[in-house]
């Protein structure tokens, strides 16, 4: 029974992170993770206050009002006081490119290490693994013209996504976790089978 309200705790606590996240409301989102948590995603990586900056930094720039974020089903994991989470989730983001609005939608999973201290449980750890996105014009009948090199320095599952996001000024990273596996999946996959074992 107590493993079941942990699953419960930790899927809340997966929800309340996107809905205020896309709503801005960082003074509730901050309190998710424990005070040492970290954020991994395409062009953010760092501690979870300096994904709470970089987002409202790129907020007064214009640049992340539009990136929005739907949950799917969870896969919960709970070993003692740590939990690792597998999430699936879509990632909308919107943006001009070249003079054409355009949205870039992305299949993804959210990869969470939880840990309750204190009788609390935290998230200690998010990672992104990409897994396939496309790319449209918002207007029906608009084209946009895509950089075949800008596109070609990243992985398919998430070359939309990342041209964007790079477009926009932001340094992407080139080996996320995606579908098709590589040592970057693998060392995360890892990571998690030991954090479990560890508890």
């Amino acid at each position: 029974m107590q493993e079941f309200d942990d699953v419960m705790i930790i899927r809340d606590m997966i929800e309340r992170w996107v809905v205020y996240r896309d709503a801005f409301l960082w003074d509730k989102l901050r309190p998710i993770w424990h005070e040492d948590g970290m954020m991994k995603a395409t062009w953010s990586e760092g501690t979870a206050d300096d994904f709470i900056r970089n987002n409202k930094e790129g907020m007064k720039k214009g640049l992340n009002v539009y990136i929005l974020h739907t949950l799917g089903g969870s896969a919960i994991e709970v070993a003692g006081d740590r939990a690792v989470s597998m999430t699936k989730m879509l990632i909308h983001q919107r943006a001009t490119l070249d003079g054409v609005l355009c949205d870039v939608l992305c299949n993804a999973r959210h990869y969470d290490f939880w840990e309750k201290r204190g009788g609390q449980w935290g998230l200690v750890s998010r990672n992104t693994i990409l897994d396939k996105d496309r790319i449209d014009t918002v207007v029906p009948g608009e084209t946009v013209v895509l950089d075949p090199e800008i596109l070609g320095r990243f992985p398919t599952e998430y070359q939309h996504l990342a041209y964007l996001q790079t477009k926009l000024g932001y340094h992407v990273n080139p080996d996320c976790p995606r579908l098709t596996g590589g040592p970057a999946l693998e060392e995360l996959y890892s990571r998690g089978d030991a954090w479990l074992k560890k508890a």
